[in-house]
């Protein structure tokens, strides 16, 4: 299959993807429990396709339109990845089929699949066909490694937890208390089955199956205080109790920032494609105007997710920089007034 982009040298599919898996021969052969991503398709040349290896499992997210479209490179992808040893079952996500089970993961190979992976020596636990992500996001590597490596015997506030990465990897480094919230309790299993894995401490009052406006109202009012809140929101969502918009994120952090304790942390992660660096970091500095909020640090997403100097073609919708994806990440801290 040969594809042609305005522009760019002809290349054919099969050379794009051969170039993508070389370049990360050292995750490939690396630890086996680990999770990293294969190809990135938006950045590496073709933009229908995203690979993410977790374990001995390859996840292939199809974003063709129509769907359909996308049948023969995925039927590539299929024999690439069941002539590599570490790879023992295939599933494919395709995001814009009208059949929920299509969306959510198809096996096409394989009997098992990954139940959890190790990364940085804690185990996360996987659903890979929960919905149509993946159950974790590789994107947010070094964000988990930042927590687990910052926050030995603090206080920790996971909003919009998901299954609940962010905050294990807190605990993993020492965290005094994590509180997990997120609406959904399916998701919140997921988290406390990652506390089961390492061995952690399950305190039912720390996972919190409840909307984030009225969790995040109830804690303000109980005068809760954390030294750490974590912020990583969908870029879209409503559910009734509130309206979650990553185009206006200042709103999101002033509604958290009352809940972080003086000299505390505010972890922001802006994952919205359609908003640039640039006004991501200006509507940061804004907050900051006021001397009670500062911007400590930018964190990188890592290399194989935003694909390497030699195998990225394309370009994102929007200028990531000063960040180096669209998924944008701060490190704030936070001053309170006395």
């Amino acid at each position: 299959m040969v594809l042609a982009f305005p522009g760019w040298e002809i290349m054919t599919f099969e050379l794009l993807l051969s170039k993508a898996i070389r370049s990360r021969c050292e995750l490939l052969n690396g630890d086996a429990h680990g999770a990293f991503r294969l190809f990135n398709g938006f950045l590496e040349g073709f933009p229908h396709l995203v690979i993410d290896v977790f374990g001995n499992t390859a996840v292939v997210h199809s974003y063709a339109k129509p769907w359909q479209s996308g049948n023969q490179a995925v039927e590539t992808v299929a024999r690439t990845l069941e002539a590599i040893p570490r790879i023992d079952a295939i599933v494919l996500k395709v995001r814009h089929h009208e059949n929920r089970d299509a969306r959510n993961g198809i096996r096409l190979h394989g009997t098992e699949l990954t139940s959890w992976i190790c990364e940085n020596g804690v185990r996360y636990s996987l659903d890979l066909t929960l919905n149509q992500d993946s159950s974790f996001y590789i994107d947010t590597r070094n964000v988990r490694r930042w927590l687990q490596d910052h926050l030995k015997d603090a206080r920790v506030l996971n909003t919009f937890a998901y299954t609940g990465s962010l905050g294990a990897a807190a605990t993993a480094g020492g965290a005094q208390s994590v509180v997990h919230l997120d609406v959904n309790r399916t998701f919140l299993n997921v988290a406390k089955t990652t506390y089961t894995l390492n061995g952690f401490p399950i305190d039912k009052r720390h996972f919190l199956a409840v909307d984030f406006f009225v969790g995040v109202s109830r804690m303000k009012r109980r005068g809760a205080l954390f030294d750490c809140v974590i912020l990583d929101p969908p870029f879209f969502s409503d559910t009734g109790k509130g309206r979650v918009d990553m185009s206006d994120s200042q709103r999101l952090i002033n509604k958290v920032r009352p809940l972080v304790a003086d000299n505390g942390w505010l972890v922001v992660v802006n994952n919205a494609l359609y908003v640039s660096g640039a006004v991501f970091l200006q509507d940061l500095e804004m907050l900051c105007e006021d001397g009670y909020l500062s911007i400590e640090e930018l964190i990188p997403v890592p290399e194989d997710v935003t694909g390497y100097p030699e195998t990225r073609i394309g370009k994102l919708v929007t200028d990531p920089a000063p960040f180096n994806h669209a998924t944008k990440i701060a490190v704030m801290r936070v001053r309170r007034k006395t």
